[in-house]
């Protein structure tokens, strides 16, 4: 995955500690309010929060409250961190962000907090959508698509979404990215397609719903043209 925002989040964490020792009244603040965003005690965390403690705090491995919090599905915590103004898009050195991870655990409402909050949908390396995809989250895949997600945006390994949902069998996403365009051609860095992969897994049924769509093979049917004089 792509590391961005890592010295941004490293900053974070080295200052959020630094106020955590150098000031008596923080004095276990910092593991009381990584504990909170875990287990969505909101109430604990917001007064931690209003004590002085940084709404983007990062824990050891760069994770912010607010990704803790989505990651684990606390909507209510959610809401109070961007009420409270947590920067949305601060990413772990893994490139993960907070709609990434509610993204790939299923978290409909907070994904749909998170968009409407301003977080962005195309993000470098790893998407919402690919995520969803890998999944198998339908009705996340359909809101980002509606949001306007790209389709065939590539991953690291050059994997495109489609690729993922075919390769571990999620034949109703496969279903709506084809129906939004996404291009069944595409290989990854491994030279397989999406209906190469689908075969890999046993998923046929996914291949030859590509093959219905896109013809042999998983090729687009070239087009003929015919000369009439």
């Amino acid at each position: 995955m792509f590391r961005y925002n890592y010295m941004n989040s490293l900053k974070i964490f080295i200052l959020a500690v630094a106020l955590s020792i150098s000031a008596p009244a923080f004095s276990g603040a910092y593991d009381d309010a990584l504990s909170a965003a875990i287990q969505g005690d909101t109430a604990t965390l917001a007064r931690l929060i209003d004590r002085g403690l940084l709404v983007d705090t990062v824990d050891a491995t760069g994770n912010t409250l607010l990704l803790l919090a989505a990651r684990e599905g606390h909507l209510d915590t959610v809401d109070m961190l961007l009420n409270k103004r947590a920067l949305i898009s601060t990413a772990n050195p893994a490139g993960d962000s907070p709609i990434l991870m509610a993204a790939l655990k299923g978290y409909q409402p907070i994904v749909e907090r998170l968009l409407a909050a301003g977080a962005p949908i195309n993000t470098p390396g790893w998407t919402p959508l690919m995520y969803a995809a890998f999944e198998g989250h339908t009705a996340i895949v359909d809101m980002l698509l509606a949001r306007g997600a790209s389709l065939d945006l590539r991953a690291p390994n050059q994997s495109t979404a489609l690729m993922f949902a075919a390769r571990n069998g999620h034949i109703d996403v496969v279903k709506r990215l084809l129906a939004a365009g996404a291009d069944a051609t595409l290989t990854n860095d491994q030279g397989r397609s999406a209906r190469s992969w689908a075969l890999e897994n046993g998923n046929t049924d996914i291949a030859e719903l590509i093959d219905a769509r896109q013809g042999p093979q998983g090729a687009r049917p070239k087009s003929i043209r015919v000369l009439i004089e």
